[in-house]
Parts: structure tokens; C-alpha cells; sequence
């Protein structure tokens, strides 16, 4: 670990550099340094606590393993948030196939926390941190049926806050792809939301 005397931290660059010389300590650090942030983002990504933590396992195994052939002209972060997202399209690609094989597949068993249920946040807008327990179910559903393509870009835009040039490199889209996208999940938000609650209102 760093000590208080350290001058400052080194990057995450210099970290996977120091493991690429042999230094263990530094893959350990960089796990340390992003575990919580990517869980918080693989968990919205796939709804599910249980299989966020697999996907973050499997993720840092994956660096580990291709540490050698990683570029050194990229940022490690975007890199890392590019597998991480691979890893989570596998599991909804594979959750999906369950799904059809098996239509008694519901939500919340003991699947952990739904893909908003951990929105509320200080990082989300004041008003939807305030919602009440109802709102924040129907926030979640609108999000929980959006395409993949929406829901990854939404997520990481408006709530990892990653600048466009590091969603397209996590995404592998082009940047004017990203910010057309960001505008469609916004409106694709929209209109569902004011779908649900018209249907709410009405019963």
C-alpha cells in the first residue's frame, strides 16, 4: 500500500506498468482503486448484485491475463470499462437465453438489488434522489426494458459521467454515435416514463 510519506499516487498507468515488471502489489492497488466504481456500474448494467460481482472477477482476471498486450498510448480506465462492458453484455446475452428456455425466469428472486435500485445516488439528479419509493420502482422498470445499446450508453454518460471520447472507446462506436445515442436514450427515457405514468394514472 502507499504510504502517507508518498508524494502523490502514481497513475493507473505507472500501476499496470510496475505489474507488467513484476510488481504484484501494484495489480492489487489497481483492484483496490476501481473495484467499487466498476461494481456500481456493472450492477446497473445487469441488474443484478450477484452476477456484478462475477462480472467484476472475470473482468480483472481478463486485465491480468491481457496486461501484456494492453496499448500503452491508451488510458487504462477506459480500457478496463471496455472489457467490464463486454463481460456484461456476455451475461445479459446469456441471461437472456435462459429466459427463453425457462419463461418462469421472474425479477427479484434473490437476484440483488434491480438496475436502478441503486440510482439514487449523489451523483443523480436532485429530484430523482428525492423520489419516492414508487417513482424510483417505475424509474427502474423504464430503464430495466431499455435496448442494451441505450441502457450502456445512458449509463455511462449520465451516471459513470464518462466524457463522450471514453464511452466511444469503451463502446467501440463513433463519437458522433455516442452523442446521437445519448440523445435517443434520453428521449427513449422520456416517452416510456410518461407511458407508465399515464397507464399508472388511469387505473
Amino acid at each position: 500500500m502507499h504510504t502517507g510519506d508518498r508524494r502523490e499516487d502514481p497513475s493507473d498507468e505507472e500501476l499496470l506498468r510496475d505489474f507488467l515488471a513484476g510488481d504484484a502489489g501494484a495489480f492489487e492497488d489497481l483492484v483496490q482503486r476501481f473495484a467499487t466504481e466498476l461494481f456500481t456500474f456493472v450492477v446497473r448494467f445487469v441488474g443484478s448484485a450477484a452476477a456484478a460481482e462475477d462480472v467484476v472477477q472475470e473482468t480483472f482476471l481478463q486485465v491480468h491475463q491481457s496486461a501484456e498486450g494492453f496499448d500503452r498510448d491508451r488510458r487504462f480506465k477506459p480500457w478496463l470499462f471496455t472489457i467490464a462492458a463486454n463481460k456484461a453484455r456476455d451475461h445479459l446475452r446469456s441471461r437472456a437465453r435462459k429466459r427463453e428456455r425457462s419463461v418462469e425466469t421472474a425479477r427479484g428472486n434473490d437476484d440483488g438489488p434491480s438496475l436502478l435500485e441503486i440510482l439514487s445516488d449523489p451523483s443523480a439528479a436532485a429530484d430523482e434522489a428525492a423520489m419516492a419509493s414508487e417513482q424510483r420502482e417505475l424509474v427502474r422498470e423504464v430503464i430495466d426494458s431499455m435496448p442494451d445499446h441505450l441502457r450502456e450508453v445512458l449509463l455511462l454518460g449520465y451516471y459513470q459521467h464518462f466524457a463522450y471520447k471514453d464511452i466511444a472507446d469503451v463502446l467501440g462506436i463513433p463519437l458522433g454515435t455516442v452523442k446521437s445515442r445519448l440523445h435517443a436514450a434520453v428521449a427513449n427515457f422520456a416517452v416510456a416514463y410518461r407511458r407508465r405514468m399515464e397507464r399508472k394514472a388511469s387505473r
